[in-house]
């Protein structure tokens, strides 16, 4: 079987959780055993010299962003697509209600020539053969706000890469020098992921503050501001596969992520994997049962809650191997597994679903 990944065009000009996410898949599909009845091979699509008839299955990243319009042609080729949504966890059925009537708006003033990316998003879902949740709170977003049958959602994980769960601190404490507790958030610097926020909510707490992600051009202010704070200090973005990303995860006290809204983050399981207490958005898809001592979510706006939440960690540090146990079935074999499971099941069904929205 020859599976194609795509998402929208503009994706890798930046690097992301997002971004990681695809290419982990990729290899980690790649990295399966071969099974002469159930061969595989996956590439990223590209569009501009590859017909989606090419590829016996595709696998489309995003509901958003006009990925719709890779769902019709595939499904005007005949080809069956599982779908990513990537949904945030705040659509509901009030929230729906509210954006099925801006799409109503919105047509009848401009005859239907524009129209709403919620609408779009809905067409994207309804055209998957097969959709993929990471995790509970997502699939009861696209039940509750785009009307999915639940019983067409799988729910399957992010992967986390091993050498997180291997990682030692050691590392990172020789090339920084920043020793003693500190506070680590890793994450693209930008408003939205809400730096700032955390920043002034550890004023005056004793505890440096390490952020690691790129900052973009327009978020060149928003940096400085940052930097302006003596208990800040930013390391700029690391690759991926760096070690010390992952030795500055087993080295903090505690990593937190209060944006205002994630899906699944990697940060999120790549902390936990090295042994690591979290503090991060309730807005999130994530939920690992029985995890609130090493798991904190707070609301992204709320600074007091969440200077209240690391302090508690800090004062009664779980236990490292007992945190690493919450996310140690999110291996990336384990994971790949079960999509590709997926993608077998997409080209098994006896016909694509064709829907209007």
């Amino acid at each position: 079987m020859r599976v194609g990944i795509l998402s929208y065009p503009m994706l890798f000009q930046r690097d992301g959780g997002l971004q990681i996410q695809v290419r982990e898949t990729i290899a980690a599909l790649n990295r399966l055993p071969q099974q002469p009845a159930r061969p595989l091979e996956v590439e990223l699509v590209d569009a501009n010299h590859q017909r989606l008839a090419d590829f016996d299955v595709l696998h489309v990243f995003s509901a958003s962003n006009g990925t719709y319009r890779i769902m019709e042609m595939a499904s005007e080729q005949g080809v069956p697509v599982v779908l990513s949504p990537l949904l945030s966890p705040s659509w509901g059925r009030a929230s729906a209600w509210r954006a099925r009537l801006a799409d109503r708006l919105a047509g009848r003033l401009t005859e239907w020539m524009v129209q709403t990316s919620y609408a779009q998003t809905r067409r994207a879902l309804q055209l998957a053969d097969v959709v993929i949740a990471l995790g509970e709170a997502e699939r009861d977003a696209i039940v509750q706000g785009f009307g999915m049958g639940a019983d067409t959602i799988r729910v399957l994980p992010n992967g986390i890469n091993p050498h997180f769960f291997t990682a030692n601190g050691d590392l990172f404490l020789r090339e920084t020098g920043i020793a003693g507790p500190f506070v680590l958030m890793v994450g693209s610097i930008s408003p939205y992921k809400n730096q700032l926020g955390l920043a002034q909510a550890l004023a005056g707490a004793g505890l440096p503050l390490v952020l690691i992600g790129a900052a973009p051009r327009e978020q060149q202010a928003y940096l400085q501001l940052l930097l302006d704070l003596p208990h800040v200090s930013w390391l700029g973005a690391l690759d991926h596969a760096d070690p010390l990303l992952a030795s500055a995860y087993h080295a903090a006290a505690v990593a937190a992520l209060p944006s205002q809204g994630e899906v699944f983050p990697l940060s999120v399981l790549e902390a936990l994997a090295a042994g690591t207490p979290v503090v991060m958005t309730a807005q999130s898809a994530l939920d690992l049962p029985d995890s609130i001592f090493a798991l904190r979510k707070v609301r992204w706006d709320d600074g007091a809650a969440q200077r209240q939440a690391i302090l508690e960690l800090l004062a009664l540090p779980p236990e490292r191997s007992r945190v690493q146990a919450l996310v140690e079935r999110f291996t990336w074999e384990r994971v790949a597994a079960q999509i590709a499971d997926c993608y077998y099941q997409a080209q098994s069904l006896p016909a694509r679903r064709q829907h209007a929205v």
